[in-house]
């Protein structure tokens, strides 16, 4: 993208402005002593950038790395640096709104008693959450514990649905490949993790979820919420599916959620999404200038340093919005004259006025971005017949060793790629030899070697991240995922519908071919009753209220039980305290059915 201007240090003021105070050591523990939280292991940025390091990714992660409570108009607050995301905090008439409670429960409780510490122990009143990922709803239960008064939680809409699909259903990839992204398991240090661009990294504490009671349907919806009203912009398929800004017309100020930050996003996340339209992006990008614009002062997002005055907040958001439009179009125009992903990606350029530090991109890339538009309208296939029907990475990496010469010898032009500066395709070939001889410990360490320099690079920080997390996969072995997102207090926030589909994307599809029960779960607690039906290797859901006929097929086994103790039966401790009539073993029958999927699976070796 060009030589960044050091000369411009606006983004430091800004994101020095309107500081109140910070904890003396922002370390975060569970109740058993486990650090899910360290900002003060980033105290290395304050030194000069060395060598191992991109300067423009170090002074982001400088500005992300700042932590403390911090005023960003009157009434309005942002406790920063305590997880990734941040939390904001909106003083209503009785207390006080939170905006995005982190990730971790633990994190979100430590950021609520810094702020109670300087503006008093105010109740919350309201929870709102931005949008459908995890690290804006995961702290729910360190802001709203067990036993709170109910308060209004507002959503937009289809958030629930998206939440689970993306956390739950393919949680276990999605949960790993992040620990790759983030860089969790990486050493803090010049050398090692320095941040992952939109924030530093991810807490590992206590993933928690209260389902919303007011679902935003539509732009232009007003909720007043403790005294304090709201407007609501639904932006659905941008940065998630399910999205919303929201403006605060009595003070002037503008939430972008995280439609716009201070980088440029993903359109598809390395740690694997659905993907973004960066076409409907760009669109309510526009649509925040026209409605909000002209009556905001402040404009502040869920990750990095609020925008102040009418005039720069235009700016950015359509900087932001010219961004996203420029990379679907101009890689649609490539497209449709034959151009695959791959190339498109190497083939665009920024424009020099699209290239400033709000645009760089230290989260999503160009590279990456461009791929995700072409896959988003064409797929995985680009069209020649070659691509069609390849062997796996393992049975095309013994081949190509095969051609090489052996092993011994795709490692030495491996190297010699790399002491000529082609670390690119030094990785190609090197990773060739991993995967056809895992155990070739120069492979091993050669590409590791090739690795470290491509992540020391990087002025991406996911891509700094997934290098150097491979190059410790290759020196040490499998790092194992500190991150939990199957655990009670989300699997309490499902749907009944959701959490039987995540029961049947377990099924070991082979090993329940020829397996057919039926089992009645009559839930009281829900006054429906829910068929599971195991057939052909598919577990097939049907609900009916109770009482109302079954349907052809007797069920093998009825239960009749609270959602509460069904997720006991699946948890392992049998019936207890449940009525059961007909075949209990088919209990039994289903669970042993149901794989456990690995939580710290292999990346880069096979």
């Amino acid at each position: 993208m060009g030589i960044p201007d050091f000369s411009d240090t606006q983004d430091f003021v800004d994101a020095d402005r309107g500081f109140v105070d910070a904890v003396e050591s922002a370390v975060v523990r569970t109740d058993d002593g486990r650090v899910i939280w360290d900002n003060d292991a980033y105290a290395f940025l304050r030194e000069p950038c060395p060598g191992t390091a991109d300067p423009s990714l170090w002074r982001q992660s400088q500005l992300a790395s700042k932590q403390g409570l911090y005023e960003v108009t009157e009434g309005i607050y942002q406790v920063r640096g305590f997880d990734l995301s941040n939390m904001t905090l909106v003083e209503g008439d009785e207390g006080v709104i939170v905006i995005d409670p982190l990730i971790s429960a633990e994190t979100a409780a430590a950021a609520l008693e810094l702020y109670r510490r300087n503006r008093g122990p105010r109740p919350v009143t309201g929870l709102i959450y931005t949008h459908s990922h995890a690290d804006h709803f995961g702290g729910a239960r360190g802001v709203l514990p067990h036993g709170h008064a109910p308060v209004p939680v507002i959503a937009p809409a289809g958030f629930l649905e998206h939440a689970v699909s993306e956390n739950v259903y393919a949680g276990g990839a999605m949960t790993r490949r992040a620990v790759y992204m983030y860089g969790a398991e990486l050493p803090k240090a010049p050398d090692g993790q320095i941040g992952a661009g939109l924030g530093q990294t991810t807490s590992t504490g206590t993933v928690t979820l209260i389902p919303p009671t007011v679902d935003v349907t539509e732009t232009g919806q007003e909720e007043t919420v403790d005294g304090v009203r709201i407007v609501f912009h639904l932006t659905p398929g941008t940065e998630a599916p399910s999205e919303m800004n929201f403006h605060f017309p009595q003070r002037r100020a503008l939430c972008m959620a995280e439609n716009a930050t201070h980088n440029m996003h993903n359109i598809l996340t390395l740690r694997g999404a659905l993907v973004r339209d960066a076409r409907v992006w760009a669109h309510y990008l526009d649509e925040a200038v026209t409605l909000f614009g002209a009556g905001t002062d402040v404009s502040f997002a869920s990750h990095h340093w609020p925008t102040w005055g009418t005039e720069r907040i235009v700016t950015h958001l359509s900087a932001q919005r010219d961004l996203y439009a420029y990379l679907h179009d101009q890689t649609l125009r490539l497209l449709n004259d034959g151009m695959t992903g791959p190339e498109i990606a190497e083939e665009i350029e920024l424009p020099p006025a699209l290239r400033g530090w709000a645009n760089r991109g230290y989260y999503g890339s160009t590279s990456h971005n461009v791929k995700a538009i072409y896959q988003r309208y064409m797929g995985w296939f680009d069209g020649n017949p070659a691509h069609l029907w390849e062997h796996t990475p393992v049975e095309q990496a013994r081949r190509y060793v095969d051609l090489a010469g052996g092993a011994e010898a795709a490692v030495a032009r491996g190297l010699d790629y790399a002491a000529d500066g082609d670390l690119r395709f030094a990785a190609t070939l090197l990773n060739h030899a991993v995967f056809a001889d895992p155990d070739h410990t120069g492979a091993r360490s050669a590409l590791a070697d090739v690795y470290e320099k491509l992540g020391h690079g990087a002025e991406n920080g996911p891509w700094r991240n997934f290098y150097l997390m491979g190059a410790r996969e290759l020196r040490n072995g499998v790092a194992h995922t500190s991150l939990d997102m199957a655990n009670p207090e989300m699997a309490m926030a499902l749907t009944m519908d959701q959490l039987i589909d995540s029961l049947a994307v377990r099924v070991n599809g082979p090993s329940a071919w020829d397996t057919a029960l039926a089992i009645d779960l009559e839930l009281g607690d829900l006054g429906r009753t829910w068929r599971i039906e195991l057939s052909n290797g598919a577990l097939i859901q049907r609900n009916r209220p109770i009482g109302s006929p079954p349907g052809a097929r007797a069920a093998d086994l009825t239960l009749t039980l609270t959602k509460p103790q069904l997720l006991g039966v699946l948890a392992g401790r049998g019936l207890d305290g449940v009525t059961a009539t007909g075949d209990t073993g088919a209990v039994e029958r289903l669970m042993a059915l149901l794989d456990t999927a690995d939580p710290d699976f292999r990346i880069v070796t096979p």
